[in-house]
């Protein structure tokens, strides 16, 4: 069955770099993938003319809407979310809203990106707070989905219990896997681990008919242990760039063996295609892209540092997100889950009344 037309809008302006990674790698999405267009959000004069580098020599496949206003990442939430209301953040949620686009996308300031969607979008129904989850490599080969990685630095366990609902609907949705195991990250397995909010998030966890696999450790992410983990975003953010910098550093070890000496690069040599196999699974390039969960959109945020190929990462999240419904589906999962919830509720409240009205 034929994938329908996507389009996806993207901040052009956002990021370290701006139009040179972002309309290069929108263009070279396009031509990979025709079933997607673009709707390039910015500067109208600097996106032409990042076109004209490329000799893109046709326009079927993008339509550039103008934003006279740039959020810089160092500016505050307050400065973008009020002064700079015709920015190519607002410009790109508006246009989700709107229903002109099916995603949309930032490499910017994080906060304000998140700010401006949340207040553009809307939460979802029984969403208190969105979250920001994204996938992180594992040694099954496939990856974790970790949330939240910064949006909410303090959480209560009902937020925390609102994560997991939304980061199994993404795993459900992105990669068809079916009741993903959901795992709360503690200091330690047992029950009695971790701080008060974190046992009483694991208690609602229990009896919420989730697939829940219980505690789980920092090293469960990368082995895979569960599909998704669950965490407050200041402890998920320490996570993230911990990741990220793991990474970095073993790129950098690969480099320099191939540098050391004759010998060493003899060997390198004759072991780069595994070499070579290792580098791209733990390249976080490959990772990139966000989901912003819990709006009433598909939003989704790049890596700032971002280059082409990692942005062009992030465009087939969006690509996927869109085609496998993940707006729907968390949608779904939240007021089924509410659902059960209020039964489970109403059954506690019957019993406990039944045994009240016996003991009078």
């Amino acid at each position: 069955m034929p994938h329908k037309k996507i389009r996806i809008a993207v901040d052009c302006m956002g990021g370290d770099v701006g139009v040179s990674v972002t309309v290069t790698a929108s263009y070279q999405f396009a031509q990979r993938f025709p079933d997607t267009t673009f709707l390039l959000v910015g500067d109208a004069v600097a996106i032409q003319s990042q076109l004209a580098r490329l000799g893109c020599d046709r326009a079927d496949w993008y339509q550039i809407l103008p934003a006279s206003e740039v959020v810089a990442m160092d500016d505050p939430v307050e400065v973008a979310l009020r002064r700079k209301k015709d920015s190519s953040m607002r410009v790109a949620a508006q246009a989700v809203k709107d229903g002109v686009a099916d995603a949309c996308i930032s490499a910017g300031n994080t906060g304000a990106w998140m700010a401006i969607s949340r207040y553009v979008l809307k939460t979802l129904d029984g969403i208190d707070r969105p979250a920001i989850a994204a996938s992180i490599p594992n040694q099954h080969g496939g990856a974790t989905t970790v949330l939240d990685l910064g949006a909410n630095v303090d959480c209560s366990a009902q937020h925390l219990l609102q994560f997991a609902i939304m980061g199994t609907a993404l795993v459900s949705a992105l990669y068809g896997t079916s009741a993903p195991k959901v795992g709360l990250l503690n200091i330690g397995e047992e029950v009695i681990k971790g701080n008060e909010v974190v046992k009483q998030a694991a208690e609602l966890l229990r009896g919420s008919g989730l697939n829940f696999y219980g505690n789980v450790e920092g090293d469960d992410i990368c082995k895979g242990t569960v599909d998704v983990i669950v965490c407050d975003g200041f402890v998920g953010n320490v996570v993230l760039k911990s990741m990220e910098g793991l990474a970095r550093m073993v790129a950098t070890m690969i480099r320099a063996e191939f540098k050391s000496g004759i010998l060493s690069m003899l060997a390198g040599l004759i072991a780069s295609p595994v070499l070579n196999r290792f580098r791209k699974k733990v390249d976080n390039r490959r990772y990139n892209g966000a989901a912003l969960l819990g709006l009433r959109g598909i939003v989704i945020k790049s890596h700032g540092s971002a280059d082409v190929y990692a942005f062009g990462c992030a465009l087939q999240r969006a690509r996927e997100a869109v085609n496998n419904g993940l707006l729907e589906g968390t949608t779904t999962a939240i007021h089924d889950l509410h659902q059960s919830l209020a039964k489970a509720k109403s059954l506690q409240a019957n019993v406990s009344n039944d045994v009240t009205g016996r003991a009078a």
